[in-house]
């Protein structure tokens, strides 16, 4: 079925279905959501070329993928990628990832927007002064930052979580108990969403007189092996801390393997809490002691992204506003009162 008849069949003109199925604003939604019932009914999908001749998009979202020897893609990445592509694959979008060096991303950037590649971009994993974010503002092209960077001169668009206050709230619930020496086993301490979580937990220990030495801070990338080997440098000092704040339930596989290896018992011994991005196949409610954790979903957050670049694309949101997401603390078998 081509558009002029999908256009006959709904009795609508050409123009109206074309506009129905790219999103513009001026089409009301009840009238958009027969035009897409239908489409997908009858197996109509728009040519790309014609569609970018129409209407000058190309129905695309793109992400500057950044490669080498040195990247490590984490799960935490894939299921965000899961959650956009949930949501573009139900709106008639596609995804382009183009790859890049992680040292020189700009020249990526530049070049699919001068040739026109793609509707709108995202960024992701930002670090204060994110020279990304500053150029992509001034490349006239639709974009959504994961995430926030701090330090620059400028209002841009962003979706974020409270990372600050999800690891306040977690190391304060943890000093209530009676715990006086905290770690913390971080992500990337270069990346805005690390150093957000640590200026949590420090604010908590410092508004009961306590503070998180700088021994007592892993910054690393998140992965079950990087726990385990952050957990046993931890544990293995005399003065080992009773609670530990972990910022990925990836990276508490590995504390909990070392808690095990050194004869160690969760929350005898040690209370732990982690970050939940609320994977499917890796459950915190599921460990051998149930885990508390500060709990967001980042497939929910890959869905808003796509939600809002498209949103962006069509002129349905302009401007440079910010959303931060709360984050709930959900207090499981895994935190007790400090050892006496």
């Amino acid at each position: 079925m081509n558009l002029k008849q999908l256009s006959h069949m709904l009795a609508l003109s050409q123009t109206t279905v074309s506009r129905a199925l790219n999103g513009y604003p001026e089409v009301n939604e009840e009238t958009r959501r027969r035009v897409i019932d239908a489409a997908k009914r009858h197996g109509y999908r728009p040519n790309p070329s014609a569609r970018r001749l129409a209407t000058g998009k190309t129905g695309m979202i793109g992400y500057v993928l950044p490669t080498g020897a040195a990247v490590d893609i984490d799960p935490h990445f894939v299921e965000f990628l899961s959650g956009l592509g949930d949501y573009a694959r139900s709106h008639e979008l596609d995804l382009v990832l183009s790859p890049a060096d992680a040292d020189d991303q700009e020249t990526t950037y530049r070049r699919i927007v001068a040739n026109r590649q793609v509707d709108a971009v995202y960024i992701s994993s930002p670090r204060p002064l994110d020279r990304r974010v500053a150029l992509v503002s001034t490349l006239g092209i639709p974009f959504i930052v994961h995430g926030r960077s701090e330090g620059l001169d400028l209002d841009y668009p962003f979706t974020d979580i409270d990372n600050e206050g999800a690891f306040h709230e977690a190391a304060r619930l943890l000093v209530q108990l009676g715990h006086r020496r905290l770690a913390l086993i971080n992500g990337d301490g270069r990346e805005t969403f690390a150093i957000h979580r640590e200026r949590g937990v420090r604010r908590a220990l410092a508004a009961s007189g306590l503070v998180l030495d700088e021994g007592d801070v892993c910054s690393l990338t998140m992965t079950e092996e990087n726990g385990y080997r952050a957990a046993r440098r931890l544990l293995e000092q005399s003065d080992a801390p009773t609670a530990i704040a972990c910022s990925s339930l990836i990276m508490a596989l590995g504390v909990v393997r070392a808690v095990r290896d050194l004869g160690l018992t969760i929350p005898g011994d040690l209370s732990l809490i982690a970050h939940d991005d609320v994977f499917p196949w890796l459950k915190p409610e599921n460990f051998s002691v149930p885990l508390s954790t500060t709990r967001s979903s980042i497939r929910l957050a890959g869905a808003r992204v796509a939600e809002r670049l498209a949103a962006r694309i069509s002129g349905s949101e302009e401007g440079a506003r910010g959303e931060v997401w709360p984050v709930d603390l959900v207090i499981r078998g895994s935190v007790a009162g400090a050892p006496t």
